[in-house]
This record gives structure tokens, sequence and C-alpha cells, in this order.
């Protein structure tokens, strides 16, 4: 169903995408918008249990996009150096397709702490868990994740191969 990567001597491991996931803090979530026009928008997420769960705003074009149609993909871009001399990047990413879906109940507590977890650990753990329980403008939501491949550039293929 999902095309296999043409250079497939650049594809990450499970373990390399995984960390790329876990490491970036944005991502560009994609979806079918007004119209039929593609609708892409960065946010922040966390990979948390092979799901990317997000935070949203209860209403707009995102909400409206995602019900009516829920298959979306979601990007993140983990390194992007440019070398000028080369006419090329040297990059790392992931692209993962999936199912977007508004999460209730024991699972949206689950994916609000791991976003909180991700972007406020450093907080006391009373103030973060005051933010989740108070916490009723938003929404939770996840991808269910039915594809992932990451890929980076030849150059740090060569060099993990060198044992640089």
């Amino acid at each position: 169903m999902f095309r296999e990567m043409r250079r497939i001597k650049q594809l990450l491991s499970a373990e390399e995408t995984t960390a790329v996931m876990n490491r970036c803090t944005n991502g560009i979530l994609a979806c079918l918008g007004d119209e039929d026009y593609p609708y892409a928008v960065p946010l922040s997420y966390v990979y948390h249990n092979n799901k990317i769960y997000f935070h949203s705003a209860k209403a707009g074009h995102k909400i409206d996009a995602i019900l009516k149609n829920p298959k979306v993909s979601f990007a993140v871009v983990d390194e992007d150096t440019i070398v000028g001399k080369e006419y090329t990047t040297y990059f790392r990413s992931v692209v993962a397709f999936g199912t977007a879906r508004n999460v209730e109940g024991e699972e949206w507590v689950e994916g609000f702490k791991a976003l909180v977890e991700k972007y406020s650990g450093d907080l006391p753990e009373d103030a973060k868990h005051k933010e989740i329980m108070g916490c009723t403008n938003s929404l939770i939501l996840a991808i269910d994740v039915d594809h992932i491949t990451g890929k980076e550039a030849i150059e740090f293929v060569n060099a993990k191969k060198k044992g640089l």
C-alpha cells in the first residue's frame, strides 16, 4: 500500500527513526483542506507509544480538515545543513502516514502528560498536573501511525560506514 523508498540505502532504521521523532520539537501536519487543497500546518507534537499526539483548538481549519478526511501525513526535519559547494543539503527527516482522531478519557490524559513532559518536563510535578487537569479549552489528537520512514543524506550514511 505504501511506496518503498527509492533510495533504500538512505533508509533509517526503526530505532533511528524513533530517535528523530523523539528529539524533534515540531513537525508539519498535512491533510486535505478546504475545496480539496492540501493544508499543511506546523505544530508541536510528541511521539508516544508509536502514535503522534498534538493539541489543538476545538475549531478551525485543521479540525475541519481532519473531520472531513482523517488520513494525514506528518513530517519532521531533524537535520538540514546547506552545503553550497556541493549544491545540496545534508538532511535527516521522517515522514509518517496515519489516521488522525480526537482522544478522550485516559488516552487524553496520557497524551497530554506526554506533551507536557516533552515541553515542560523541568517544571514541578504539581504545576504540570494542574496544567493538565485544568485545561479544557483544547483537544488532544492522535495520529495512529500506519507507516513511518526516516531518510538521511548519503553523506551521513557514508560517514556511519567510516565510523565518523
